[in-house]
């Protein structure tokens, strides 16, 4: 067996969410909406089905698609895309980073990363055979220091993997923060792959910048039709970048799943035609999901770190007067009868901050109970 596979235990994601069903308990670790999408969109994908064509798809997706996501990004982000050189369909935004590392890095190379992270970058680097630069953000605001992260460009430095918003910590990445990464990486003749997938959720007025906006040669933006119509199940992600990045992607993902079902593709052409007021009205609508768990929680003594982007707030445990470690607190809590995700599964060695990460995309009445069931964990801690 492949040794960096085999090494890997079941995602602590995958055991939360098993323990969830099993004991009854509220499932706020792994991070899905609980309700299921837009009925409209819903009813594409099933017209789609039935009319056809379900044989394959163009490899880079289908032609109105890949338009259609262009026409998002300009009107959305001010990034103009050439939609037959600059976007590629994938199946899902995992896939679509897991390409581009296969097409970017030879063994040897060195692969800059921010911790906390989400734990497929960790592993996927490591199989292409890059070797983790890793720089500790910090909390509560996660920013970057200059020195830190200057301190792990070398001139093996390849490829810089930044996600904003960030998966667990809900921050988001400011314009001057991607300024310093973006002359770092054109001084060391590095690539970007930048995961985007929350980039529709930024809350309290904040806007998301992308890094292709200001790295426009040297980034490979990531994003995700899961993540903006809360159809996670779909697995439909869009890669974009210059054609020269372009290229060498599109043989990566060639040779992994080729292409995406045509009726999602289909379903998702048609969701990206929606106007602006369905993304300002869905993220209106998390929003306000957040801030009720983030007042219920305070009001049991919870201390919360902000929370800008994504559908997830994180829960300091000391300052909330909780001597546990986040894993032994993940336990308690699920046994309390509500699942919660501990930190230290963003993080590559010990050290992690005592916090646990809670997704917000729930229906009002699941938020409550598990706000009762955190209470009872706090009681018995």
């Amino acid at each position: 067996m492949n040794r960096i596979y085999s090494a890997l235990g079941t995602t602590v994601f995958e055991v939360m969410s098993r323990l969830a069903a099993e004991k009854g308990a509220v499932n706020l670790g792994q991070g899905f909406p609980e309700e299921d999408g837009p009925r409209d969109i819903l009813a594409a994908a099933a017209r789609a089905t039935l009319d056809g064509p379900n044989q394959y798809p163009p490899m880079r997706g289908l032609p109105e698609l890949r338009e259609a996501v262009a026409g998002h990004y300009r009107t959305r982000q001010n990034v103009d895309l050439d939609w037959q050189r600059e976007v590629t369909i994938t199946s899902g935004a995992t896939e679509a980073i897991a390409a581009a590392l296969l097409a970017f890095i030879e063994p040897g190379d060195e692969v800059v990363l921010f911790e906390p992270l989400y734990d497929a970058y960790l592993p996927m680097v490591r199989r292409a055979g890059g070797v983790p630069r890793i720089v500790r953000l910090e909390p509560p605001h996660w920013r970057f220091d200059h020195d830190a992260v200057a301190a792990v460009f070398s001139g093996k430095t390849r490829v810089v993997i930044i996600n904003t918003p960030l998966n667990p910590s809900a921050s988001m990445m400011s314009r001057d923060e991607l300024d310093m990464l973006a002359a770092l990486c054109v001084k060391h003749d590095a690539i970007v792959v930048s995961d985007e997938v929350w980039e529709e959720l930024a809350f309290d007025g904040v806007k998301h910048v992308s890094m292709l906006e200001i790295l426009r040669d040297r980034t490979l933006k990531i994003g995700s039709a899961g993540k903006m119509f809360s159809l996670t199940g779909w697995k439909v992600g869009f890669a974009c970048g210059a054609p020269a990045l372009m290229d060498g992607f599109a043989k990566a993902h060639q040779f992994l799943t080729f292409t995406t079902p045509p009726n999602l593709q289909r379903a998702v052409t048609y969701a990206l035609g929606k106007p602006p007021a369905y993304f300002a009205e869905m993220c209106a609508a998390f929003q306000r999901s957040r801030d009720r768990l983030v007042s219920a929680l305070q009001g049991e003594g919870y201390v919360t770190l902000p929370a800008s982007g994504a559908y997830f707030v994180s829960v300091d445990l000391a300052a909330s007067g909780i001597g546990m470690s986040d894993e032994r607190f993940a336990m308690h809590c699920v046994e309390n009868g509500v699942a919660v995700i501990p930190y230290s599964a963003f993080y590559a060695a010990p050290g992690a901050p005592a916090l646990v990460r809670l997704c917000f995309a729930k229906k009002d009445d699941t938020l409550d109970r598990a706000v009762e069931a955190l209470a009872r964990a706090k009681r018995s801690a």
